[in-house]
């Protein structure tokens, strides 16, 4: 089973999604109780959302999942979100609070190391690669993070969530252009409601690879699921709801991308790439 998958384009954009894997290799999936079996707490179809929006686009997909560890955790398991509730980079309970392993099979930290570096490093040094192969391409990066989570989970936030979450690490992790571009076309949707920054503001990879003075941008998109998918078993993905999500997703990456032209100021990627 591959760890992670990497499909290179030439546009000075990456797709990230470290959370839509489903794999738990069998001695772990022993490990796990019922509820974490179930798996509930995927960013499911986020590859198939994204696909074909953007011509030429770079995609790191992990292909694990996030109970065997979190890829956009802190590998020093560092909390991303203080005094909130929230899950670890081996996390122990699921986004509503519950039990995934089955008791005195949670898994030591020892073997917490030995699957950061089987599966964490692999999937961000893979990254790092395209960052950097892109970056001497066009002169800057946009990295989009791409995420989804059920629009309501009380052990995580209050009430339900906005369609579109937009984190850019309180304006840190990119050129604020940036920001107000995805701000500005999320805005102008109708039906949709967003918030910049709100209860969820970049994770690890936002806030890590985010370095706009660098010419390294990082944005993450938090969708509710219920914008293109059934937010219980059995999961299913809504053609009818991903198709309207997926045009306002177009525009957000085709936007970002023209905007990736123009960031370090010199005109060097926009004639590479044209």
């Amino acid at each position: 089973m591959k760890v992670f998958s990497v499909l290179e384009g030439r546009s000075p954009i990456i797709l990230a999604q470290p959370h839509g894997g489903t794999h738990v290799p069998d001695s772990i999936r022993d490990q796990l109780n019922d509820t974490g079996k179930a798996l509930a707490d995927t960013d499911w179809h986020i590859n198939r959302l994204y696909d074909g929006l953007l011509n030429d686009v770079t995609v790191v997909q992990s292909h694990v999942h996030r109970y065997v560890i979190d890829a956009n955790r802190d590998p020093e398991d560092v909390s991303l979100y203080p005094g909130q509730n929230t899950t670890s980079l081996c996390p122990l309970t699921d986004f509503d609070g519950n039990p995934i392993y089955k008791t005195g099979r949670e898994p030591s930290e020892d073997e917490i190391k030995q699957r950061c570096n089987t599966y964490h490093r692999p999937y961000h040094n893979a990254l790092a690669d395209q960052i950097e192969r892109l970056k001497q391409i066009h002169g800057s990066v946009i990295l989009y993070d791409c995420h989804s989570i059920r629009s309501t989970i009380p052990f995580l936030f209050d009430g339900t969530l906005p369609d579109f979450n937009i984190g850019t690490f309180n304006g840190h992790s990119c050129n604020p252009e940036i920001e107000a571009i995805v701000k500005s076309i999320c805005s102008q949707v109708s039906d949709y409601t967003y918030v910049v920054n709100g209860r969820f503001k970049g994770g690890w990879t936002t806030r890590h690879y985010g370095q706009p003075d660098q010419n390294i941008h990082a944005i993450q998109m938090e969708l509710a699921q219920s914008t293109y998918m059934l937010e219980t078993a059995p999961w299913h993905y809504v053609p009818t709801k991903a198709k309207q999500t997926r045009r306002h997703l177009k525009i957000i990456l085709k936007k970002l991308c023209c905007l990736a032209n123009s960031l370090n100021g010199k005109g060097r990627e926009k004639r590479l790439y044209q």
